[in-house]
């Protein structure tokens, strides 16, 4: 490769701020072959973030075409056209995009796919005048490099591989090719903002300066297309490398490559994807296109270099208001999320894809048994949280494979028990619920600590751990039997003004349990403005109760659970032209504002296609398979005309000139991956007439039987101040201790040893017979590993039956 032998350095170093954009997309796409580890986004009719080496690291802003006349007329496809985007086959992520001029000047028909052989994205192009004639236009390509995740500095230039012209970028030991099958008439590079390729033509209609590079900055390239030349047909490369040459190279293989043939390999291995799947048994052809769509929008977001590893969503969330701080977005690997997809992957019967996906995850397990809140693809934090759910889940999803009986050669029980360990050492209270903003006992974390207890049990019976089994059983059944204390409220106004005697609440604080007057029982809302004040925890209400049913604790007709069902649709649900939409909670700021301005840290929550698919499930627990089917309806109809299903659904009305339509997908993240997941587990639930990923032993020992009530528990994360007569009281701790003790009334004081659990935790029982009503039991702790006494004495009151 050479550059070229003039040298003009672009001014306006270094340009404006970086910035992403549209969070909206209408397409996603990558090769369903391994060796082409390149994936793209569309939206507004163009290129927007195309990843390479890994779908976490984001090498583009966006790549699309503009069209003067030279003199008096400048078009933009993504800002002055109508856009209609079209799957070039069924369940297969290549497309065929039409971009009509408004104005009824120009259309431009492209067909998108990656080489399935290189790191390239390929568009073949065909441009038409509706009005006058070809040779009335210039058609040039714009490209704004973001390489690794950054739009600053990026150097970009002119130059060439093997003699062919290319535009050329890189940063950080990643590159990138733009190459044409005809030689580009004009060339520049340039500054945003300052001197880039756009500012030219949107000023002068031409290319007045051709800057042959631009280094250490927010730069775009711009190169002047032949029409004349071509007739108005031609293919453009994009490709990527760790080294200009090798991006040169990918480039210039892919232009030497006839088009069809790579665009019918790219088809022919997703059709040969679908085949080894199991085919949806509806008759209905929208339903059945969309669960081929779901699958394939899934296995798009899952790493070529980390099989098993998927992101949450090849988007940033009002991408075009974030820039270089916000180098995530969602392109980074949520445990839950990423468990929920390997679960429709097993639904659709890619058994394989859900065993990769475990795979991953015994392979990112922290030291400590949890996974990262969220992380890049080599298993880094990118968020510092914790949430307990996410520590569940991999549990359960080794649990289903077992009793699927799709684990093959993979032996989770050291990752199980890692797992589970830290389930009872830190739970049941979670730093975060799952919606990323409070800590407390939540009613879905919960349901999926719980599951996860009793699956981790049936592995230990498995590994010949019958004491870590039995603990792992009690310690569900304590969480089981608590739900209600900690969770369900009664007696409140929003109770007595549905006409119920109470509901589970959203999210319980920690200090529920712990004799705090009820109005300190508060949750202070994250995403609220500086200074507003916290909400008691009792009228706050969430979906999210629904995952008791989900998970097999609570049947579908308990009447707490119906109970919950009236309030939640009297406060959460929402009426919009495409049918119902559930919002997180109530009080929600996560969505624009009223205004339809992006979420900026507050704003108001919008409604959920993802929580239509969970309510489809409940209704199917309920016996309502219909209301079930016209649920899935519903999250079809809130897609994209795309058929990609977003995060949130605007439900206000209409606001046409920021693209917010009522019924229609908001500015947050699209797709939603996890929505997708949803999709295909209720078509597949709908199939077999039952819940697909519900736990089978809580349904045995929880919804159809009845555990045994028997401990009270105290732990250091969870003190508790009372208990009932009749019951044992457990004390636990993570560590050896002897347990001095007296029940208070004059008795004396007894020593209790603790026993080993062999998950992690040492537990010391006090029989119910030495605990009677009345009695306050008051201990402390001596550390024989440390030679030390704890200090601090500690008292829980037994009260009545």
């Amino acid at each position: 490769m050479s550059s070229s032998s003039i040298s003009r350095a672009a001014p306006g170093k270094p340009g404006g701020q970086a910035r992403w954009t549209s969070s909206v997309k209408s397409a996603v796409g990558t090769a369903a072959e391994s060796r082409s580890r390149v994936w793209f986004t569309m939206s507004h009719g163009i290129l927007n973030e195309v990843y390479y080496p890994r779908v976490d690291q984001a090498n583009t802003r966006d790549m699309g075409l503009i069209v003067t006349s030279g003199s008096d007329f400048f078009s933009e496809e993504k800002r002055d056209t109508n856009s209609v985007v079209q799957m070039i086959a069924p369940g297969v992520p290549g497309y065929r995009v039409t971009n009509t001029c408004r104005d009824g000047r120009y259309r431009i028909v492209k067909t998108i796919v990656t080489d399935p052989e290189r790191n390239a994205v390929l568009q073949r192009v065909h441009f038409d005048a509706l009005r006058g004639h070809r040779r009335d236009y210039r058609l040039y390509a714009l490209l704004a490099p973001h390489i690794g995740n950054q739009g600053a500095n990026n150097s970009g230039w002119i130059g060439d591989y093997k003699g062919v012209q290319m535009l050329f970028a890189e940063r950080d030991g990643c590159a990138l090719a733009m190459a044409c099958s005809e030689p580009f008439p004009a060339m520049s590079c340039g500054y945003v903002g300052a001197s880039d390729g756009w500012q030219q033509l949107h000023n002068h209609k031409t290319l007045t300066a051709c800057y042959t590079e631009a280094r250490d900055g927010n730069i775009a390239l711009t190169a002047q297309l032949d029409l004349e030349s071509c007739d108005g047909d031609f293919v453009l490369v994009l490709a990527f490398g760790p080294t200009t040459t090798e991006a040169g190279q990918d480039a210039r293989a892919g232009l030497l490559r006839h088009f069809d043939a790579a665009c019918d390999e790219f088809v022919e291995g997703w059709q040969r994807f679908h085949q080894t799947l199991r085919a949806p048994e509806t008759k209905d052809r929208a339903e059945a296109d969309e669960y081929r769509l779901s699958v394939a929008v899934i296995r798009t977001h899952e790493d070529k270099g980390h099989p098993g590893g998927l992101i949450a969503s090849l988007s940033i969330p009002w991408g075009d208001t974030k820039g270089d701080h916000d180098l995530g977005g969602y392109h980074v690997a949520w445990p839950r999320d990423l468990v929920e997809s390997a679960g429709a992957l097993l639904a659709a019967g890619h058994a394989d894809g859900a065993r990769h996906s475990l795979h991953y995850l015994m392979v990112t397990q922290d030291a400590d048994g949890h996974w990262p809140q969220n992380m890049w693809l080599d298993g880094c934090p990118y968020w510092h949280g914790t949430q307990l759910d996410e520590t569940a889940f991999p549990i359960l999803l080794a649990d289903h494979l077992r009793r699927a009986d799709a684990l093959g050669t993979l032996e989770p029980w050291p990752m199980v028990q890692r797992a589970a360990s830290y389930l009872v050492r830190n739970g049941p209270v979670t730093p975060e619920d799952r919606w990323e903003e409070d800590g407390g006992y939540s009613p879905f974390t919960l349901a999926a600590e719980i599951a996860a207890l009793l699956a981790a049990a049936d592995f230990a019976d498995a590994a010949e751990r019958p004491d870590a089994a039995r603990y792992l059983r009690e310690t569900a059944d304590i969480w089981n039997e608590s739900i209600e204390r900690w969770t369900y409220v009664t007696d409140t106004d929003l109770s007595r003004s549905t006409g119920v005697d109470g509901y589970y609440a959203r999210i319980a604080p920690r200090n529920v349990d712990d004799g705090t007057p009820p109005d300190a029982r508060v949750i202070a809302i994250r995403n609220h403005p500086a200074g507003t004040a916290p909400v008691l925890y009792s009228n706050l209400v969430s979906p999210d109760a629904l995952a008791l049913v989900r998970f097999g604790l609570r049947s579908a007709t308990d009447q707490r659970m119906l109970n919950t069902i009236r309030v939640i649709d009297r406060i959460l649900r929402t009426e919009t032209a495409s049918g119902p939409v559930w919002h997180r909670y109530n009080e929600d700021g996560y969505g624009e504002h009223e205004d339809g301005s992006a979420f900026d840290g507050t704003g108001v929550g919008r409604g959920w296609p993802l929580l239509a698919g969970e309510r489809g499930h409940y209704e199917l627990a309920a016996g309502n398979r219909d209301e079930a089917r016209r649920l899935l309806g519903v999250m079809r109809a809130q897609t994209s005309s795309g058929g990609l299903i977003p995060e949130q659904v605007w439900d206000a009305a209409d606001i046409p000139e920021k693209n917010l339509i009522n019924g229609c997908p908001s500015g947050s993240a699209m797709p939603l991956v996890w929505a997708h997941a949803e999709y295909v587990k209720l078509a597949h639930s709908l199939e077999i007439g039952r819940i697909f990923d519900m736990p089978t032993q809580t349904v045995q020992r929880y919804a159809r039987g009845h555990a045994e009530r028997r401990f009270a528990m105290w732990r250091f994360n969870h003190k508790i101040r009372r208990m009932t007569q009749g019951m044992t009281l457990r004390v636990e701790a993570n560590a050896r201790f002897v347990l001095q003790w007296t029940r208070g009334d004059g008795a004396p004081t007894q020593k209790c040893e603790s026993v080993d659990t062999t998950i992690g935790v040492w537990v010391a029982d006090l029989a119910a017979e030495l605990l009677p009503a009345g009695s306050d039991v008051q201990f402390t702790f001596y550390w024989p590993d440390a030679d030390r006494w704890e200090g601090t004495s500690y008292s829980v009151s037994v009260g009545a039956t």
